[in-house]
């Protein structure tokens, strides 16, 4: 069976208990936060797993508990980029 593209945006920041979900969305809505991603120079993390769970949570709420592991190594990973990126 042929699954359709998932995406999801975050929004984290230091003073935030938790990262909140920006965007979600299946398919084209999903080729379009990807692309919006890339217009603004977004790092894009791909993990198949992560996007299904995250797909599934409203707009505007926050990550649940038991993403937090996965979606903090995703914000390490962001921010390595970030900082090699500021290094240049």
């Amino acid at each position: 069976m042929n699954q359709r593209k998932k995406a999801a945006a975050l929004k984290y920041e230091s003073n935030m208990e938790a990262p909140i979900v920006t965007a979600a969305g299946i398919g084209v809505i999903a080729d379009k936060i990807i692309e919006k991603a890339e217009e603004s120079k977004i790092p894009i993390v791909y993990n198949k797993e992560l996007a299904d769970m995250l797909s599934n949570v409203d707009v505007g709420d926050s990550i649940p508990y038991e993403l937090y592991e996965a979606v903090a190594h995703v914000i390490a990973y962001v921010t390595d980029i970030d900082k090699l990126i500021d290094e240049r």
